[in-house]
């Protein structure tokens, strides 16, 4: 764990003095993997590093910040001391933020986000700007600094009372409360401002995720023409029924129309977005051939490109799992060395399919006594959004449904549901992929779920399966291949499972040799190749803004990554 000094103002300053004011120049950025065409400047409601101050009595101990966005945990590092404080500073260690993180320091990079750490400010300049990683200095990140009440109602409320459930299909869910929309559209006004801070007209802007939906539009009001300004959706999208229960539902689909490029996972969530433009926003003139929209004299791109994982990293951390760790957390969680193991990773959210998952295991040794004893299925589950009542709610029945099932068949020395909410490590977590015989994704809706693909990766011996909702993204890259469950068909599920268990061992290799495949060419990087393929196509392109252009290509089918 390195040891780094206070960062100042200067330090932000001295990496924009090599680089014009932008970032590292071209000679000091590294060659490796994609490369964006412009100046890159992320935008995400979560940043890729949390300063927080060290507990007393353990000064490396990991915050307990926002929720991680895949299965894995946030790793730490210890940074100096501010004012007789020590400081550490989490680290990403999985998911989106990973992946863009050594991206954005191979170029003119700038990340702008919510800054959510205890220390976080104490670190940053005048212009809450500091330069990480620490130690390496290779790009600036721009902290936004919001207060409670602008957290409860832009995260706590609009993001996740409203558009969390509309895109996930639970309308019944929503929570239009007042004042929620007015904080929403004012926590995207000061990204936007940020942004436009930064901007150049060779600047590419990468927002992501529904926190964001009002700023394109604000951004691309306020930046130079040539900036080419981009937006990933990572949930899925609505249909039209659905959307129109959204409230100020035309103000989102407008500011989503601020975009030159619009991203989904999935076809469907791509599609679905086209329809609801064509339905609410009669001004606008959607192409369904092309996937574009024109609108307010721009012309916005709609493509599909389903994310990966780093999935080198992930076969790497599982080809080095510490056995004695391993042997060390089954006993934690009072299972036997030989048992044969299950396992679900996942948030704590309504949209997981927990309490369905957990129906099936129930259903499963009912029908199965002889696995009574033998089979142990361990669910790690985040808490998440705890402030929210239905998310309460939502913890408070998953807790209650573990205990019935393990209180009905439980034994003297066996349960059959290991619960914990206990934070993993990384190691931790790659050594129980590699471990468990069958991993169970059951998630009632999905937009990708990484989780699936982090176990593919992590599966290194080749013998394991996968148990996967068909309503996840990843069905469609692993569906053929995993054993596919309608997560809330209880039979069907159950038998999926036993089925998963007793498949013989040349099947299982047979299935999960093809799974890897397909995740190792779907990777992280090749989907960020993919994207910095498009904004190479649109940026400084001169038709973007012509309503009239034919030179467009059909969105569905890319350009190959050069």
């Amino acid at each position: 764990m390195r040891v780094t000094e206070r960062l100042s103002s200067t330090a932000v300053r001295n990496r924009q003095r090599r680089a014009g004011g932008r970032g590292r120049t071209d000679d000091e950025s590294a060659t490796d993997g994609p490369n964006c065409p412009g100046s890159l400047i992320v935008v995400s409601n979560r940043q890729p590093y949390r300063h927080e101050y060290a507990a007393a009595s353990d000064t490396e101990s990991a915050s307990d910040g926002a929720e991680p966005p895949t299965g894995t945990d946030g790793g730490t590092r210890q940074s100096a001391a501010a004012g007789g404080r020590s400081i550490t500073v989490d680290e990403p260690t999985g998911g989106l933020t990973a992946g863009l993180d050594p991206v954005v320091k191979r170029t003119d990079g700038t990340w702008i986000a919510w800054g959510d750490g205890e220390a976080d400010f104490d670190v940053t300049d005048e212009r809450n700007c500091v330069a990480v990683p620490p130690g390496e200095e290779a790009y600036t990140l721009r902290r936004l600094d919001l207060s409670e009440e602008a957290v409860d109602s832009y995260y706590y409320g609009f993001s996740n009372r409203v558009l969390w459930p509309l895109c996930h299909g639970f309308p019944d869910l929503i929570e239009d409360r007042s004042n929620d929309f007015e904080w929403y559209r004012t926590v995207n006004e000061r990204f936007a401002d940020a942004v436009a801070d930064h901007a150049t007209a060779d600047s590419v802007i990468w927002l992501q995720d529904y926190h964001l939906a009002l700023a394109p539009r604000m951004i691309r009001e306020s930046v130079p023409a040539g900036a080419t300004v981009a937006h990933f959706w990572h949930i899925p999208w609505p249909s039209p029924p659905t959307f129109r229960q959204c409230p100020a539902g035309g103000r989102v689909l407008e500011g989503l129309l601020g975009n030159d490029l619009l991203g989904f996972h999935l076809e469907q969530y791509a599609d679905r977005f086209l329809e609801c433009v064509d339905r609410f926003l009669p001004a606008a003139a959607v192409d369904h051939d092309r996937r574009t929209v024109r609108y307010d004299g721009g012309r916005t791109r709609v493509v599909a490109t389903p994310m990966g994982v780093d999935a080198e990293a992930y076969d790497r951390d599982a080809r080095s799992v510490d056995a004695d760790r391993l042997a060390e957390l089954l006993e934690e969680y009072d299972i036997a060395p030989d048992a044969t193991l299950g396992l679900g990773l996942d948030r704590l959210d309504y949209t997981k399919g927990i309490p369905e998952r957990l129906a099936a295991i129930e259903r499963f040794f009912e029908r199965n006594p002889g696995w009574r004893g033998e089979f142990t299925f361990l669910q790690k589950a985040t808490p998440s959004r705890t402030d929210i009542e239905t998310y309460q709610r939502h913890g408070d029945l998953v807790r209650s449904e573990a205990q019935r099932i393990n209180r009905r068949f439980e034994t003297a020395d066996w349960r059959p549901i290991a619960y914990t909410e206990d934070y993993l490590s990384t190691d931790d977590i790659c050594g129980l992929y590699r471990r468990a015989d069958a991993m169970v994704v059951s998630p009632l809706v999905d937009g990708m779920n990484l989780v699936a693909q982090e176990y593919v990766a992590a599966s290194v011996d080749g013998d394991d399966a996968l148990v996967l909702s068909d309503r996840t993204g990843a069905h469609d890259r692993l569906g053929s291949h995993a054993l596919t469950i309608d997560p809330t068909d209880t039979e069907e599920f159950a038998a999926q499972l036993e089925a998963a268990l007793s498949m013989p061992g040349y099947e299982r290799r047979r299935r999960m040799n093809t799974l890897r495949q397909r995740v190792f060419a779907g990777d992280l990087e090749s989907w960020m190749a993919t994207q910095f393929d498009w904004f190479r196509r649109l940026h400084g392109d001169p038709n973007r803004t012509d309503a009239d252009s034919d030179t467009d290509s059909d969105s569905r089918e890319p350009t190959p990554p050069v």
